[in-house]
């Protein structure tokens, strides 16, 4: 499969987060727009920042009823103490071995590095928004935001 692009469909995948639990992409179909932010590695400058911004505005996420996600290669045991060292309030899912990184075609950095790149995904489970920025960090944040408000414009406007 190659790189994901906007208005394709989502692939589904299985991961575990940071407490060992299973989360399944396809449980939120049909019920919640999603957000799967891919970083490069746990408790590095940027990623902290990344991580850190997103913790930040979670309230704004819940009022979108969205459901936020990181993703890196990282294990279950390292995206624990990532978490609670930064107090994260939403899952990190361990990729080890980057099979979703690939899945999804996020792009290398300098073409060795994980890519940090954002997905957005539509209730539907279709993608909504991509965004790939190395060194924009808080920018994920916010151009996952306008993303998930624009889904629930389109819903209103839709309902109308």
């Amino acid at each position: 499969m190659g790189k994901l692009q906007v208005g394709d469909e989502a692939p589904d995948f299985e991961l575990k987060d940071q407490d060992g639990n299973i989360v399944k992409l396809s449980e939120f179909k049909g019920k919640y727009p999603v957000v799967l932010f891919f970083y490069p590695k746990d408790k590095t400058y940027g990623c902290t920042r990344e991580a850190c911004s997103f913790r930040d505005k979670m309230s704004e996420f819940n009022e979108l009823n969205a459901k936020v996600f990181g993703v890196s290669s990282d294990s279950v045991e390292s995206h624990k103490s990532f978490a609670d060292e930064q107090k994260l309030t939403f899952p990190l899912l361990s990729d080890e071995g980057g099979k979703v990184r690939k899945l999804y075609g996020v792009p290398k950095s300098m073409f060795i590095m994980p890519g940090r790149c954002t997905y957005v995904i539509g209730p539907d489970g279709i993608v909504r928004h991509i965004y790939n920025s190395q060194v924009g960090f808080a920018n994920h944040v916010e151009e996952a935001k306008k993303a998930l408000e624009k889904i629930r414009n389109d819903a209103q406007t839709a309902e109308e």
